[in-house]
């Protein structure tokens, strides 16, 4: 069985014209965002999808204010984890 250590990766974007966002507002959104998104793969791919959670990279948009699965996961993952990953995180995010 695999182990986790809950490694998902963040890319954020944000754009210049929004000022200065408080960082303590993005440190909490990340800290709620982890235990979502990992409840959500487990749930798509059980503890058999890869040996952590290293493979896994989303961006979390805050001009669009949604959270996409990024090109660099893998796309075996990517295409299981697409199918309600709009509905259930990506514009519930933010």
């Amino acid at each position: 069985m695999a182990y986790f250590t809950d490694i998902v990766h963040f890319h954020w974007i944000i754009n210049g014209e929004q000022g200065e966002i408080d960082q303590k507002e993005l440190i909490d959104l990340e800290y709620r965002l982890r235990p979502r998104i990992t409840r959500f793969i487990l749930n798509r791919l059980g503890f058999e999808c890869c040996e952590d959670f290293n493979c896994f990279h989303f961006e979390i948009d805050m001009v669009r204010r949604e959270i996409r699965i990024s090109d660099k996961t893998p796309q075996e993952f990517a295409q299981l984890l697409c199918v309600d990953f709009n509905q259930e995180i990506g514009t519930n995010c933010c």
